[in-house]
């Protein structure tokens, strides 16, 4: 268009403008945007976790059910078992426990569900050998609130089916209880209580069909000024105690009140089996009673019971690193960070493959089972496994270790474990 016609336009629009208000003040039409895609949020830990519950509760059993069908898991009959306690590190998120309040109505059969999930873990990584928590039964012996004291009865067929499950991959089950349980007590209101304790936790173990190989461990209590009226009135407490319970309980040794001569003392006196415990005899031994020969004498306690159960021992390395902690100071009220020496009652996260390997070739002659009680749990006897097969071959076999155990890497069971666990939360 030439100059003169574009001009002649422009004048005609400024004069339209000018001679019409309304056309000036006329918007114009507003561009539409581009609608945007609603995001999806991905749900939160709290609300994956709320959902599960939910599943939880209306089938608590469901977890079982990957197990139904599986081959049955013999173990070697020569060999050793190793074993954890409770915790299960090597797979996060992992549950042993309905550790919810009372309001929520925590029950038996969901603590089933999540031990299903731990014995597919043990099936995995071919551990014969696992504690079970002892509050698998919330608040089922609470003396104020009766609303629970049934759920081992109601749970029976439940019980009966975990314990054909743990058969069929051949785990041995036990039970330690809290240390509230005390059978020596100078209350005898705290002693009945935990009499009831210890009923509830063999009822569950006889409504498994668990064999004689599955006890519970209990110490001799509190010395209360006196260790040879303790342990006196604990031989007194075994005599009031049921059939099942004493058939199934065994007496520890511990690292503070009572040496393995006392519990020797104790089993004279009623005949109870006992569990030797390594660290704690270390810790406490005023006695002076030689390692290799008090284990002979802790292990000969369980010929005298029927059945063939294999006597069981514990076994663990005293912590030895310094540690930092964050405390505050008495004088300026400031926090402020100090060092700690280790305390030699407390377990390592990993035994000393070392310190291991020496004990256990000096106890090749005796034929039991080793609860390993280090705080890295399943972690620290899949790394021993890994130790043992490195650092001293021949008791690989005694231990039941496969070659495949054997190169079992601890680092990557947790990479897998978290790179699984991070996949399931995004799903």
């Amino acid at each position: 268009m030439p100059k003169v016609a574009k001009s002649a336009a422009k004048n005609a629009v400024q004069n339209e403008l000018a001679s019409n208000p309304a056309a000036k003040a006329a918007p114009k039409p507003a561009k539409k945007k581009p609608k945007k895609r609603a995001k999806v949020k991905a749900p939160t830990k709290a609300e994956l976790a709320e959902v599960e519950l939910a599943r939880m509760q209306a089938t608590p059993m469901s977890q079982c059910a990957a197990l139904e069908g599986m081959p049955p898991v013999v173990w070697p009959t020569e060999a050793m078992r190793l074993g954890f306690p409770v915790k299960v590190m090597g797979q996060g998120g992992l549950k042993t426990s309905d550790m919810r309040r009372s309001q929520q109505n925590p029950h038996l059969r969901v603590s089933l569900g999540y031990l299903c999930d731990v014995l597919l873990y043990l099936r995995k990584h071919g551990i014969g050998m696992y504690r079970m928590s002892s509050d698998i039964a919330p608040y089922a012996t609470h003396p104020d609130m009766p609303q629970f004291h049934n759920m081992v009865r109601e749970s029976a067929a439940d019980l009966a089916h975990f314990g054909k499950l743990a058969r069929e991959a051949d785990v041995r089950l036990s039970f330690h209880p809290s240390q509230f349980i005390v059978l020596n007590s100078e209350n005898d209101t705290l002693t009945r209580k935990s009499m009831w304790d210890l009923d509830s936790q063999a009822d569950m173990l006889d409504r498994m069909e668990c064999g004689p190989e599955a006890v519970m461990v209990v110490h001799v209590g509190g010395a209360y000024g006196d260790r040879e009226s303790g342990w006196r009135r604990w031989a007194e407490t075994w005599k009031r105690l049921s059939e099942p319970v004493r058939r199934r309980l065994v007496l520890e040794n511990d690292d503070i009140r009572y040496s393995a001569a006392d519990v020797l003392k104790v089993h004279e006196a009623t005949g109870v089996k006992c569990v030797w415990d390594y660290q704690h005899h270390w810790c406490f031994n005023p006695e002076g009673l030689d390692l290799v020969p008090t284990l002979e004498k802790f292990c000969a306690t369980w010929r005298e019971w029927p059945g063939d159960a294999r006597p069981k021992m514990h076994f663990s390395c005293a912590r030895t690193e310094m540690r930092e902690i964050k405390r505050k100071n008495r004088k300026t009220g400031k926090n402020e960070f100090v060092l700690q020496p280790p305390i030699w009652t407390g377990h390592a996260d990993y035994n000393n493959p070392f310190e291991s390997i020496t004990f256990l070739r000096s106890i090749q002659h005796i034929d039991v089972d080793i609860m390993l009680e280090s705080k890295a749990k399943d972690l620290s006897l899949i790394r021993l496994r890994n130790d043992m097969a490195k650092f001293a071959p021949d008791l690989a076999k005694r231990y039941g270790i496969s070659s495949a155990q054997a190169s079992e890497d601890v680092s990557e069971i947790i990479e897998v474990d978290e790179e699984e666990t991070g996949a399931e939360a995004s799903e």
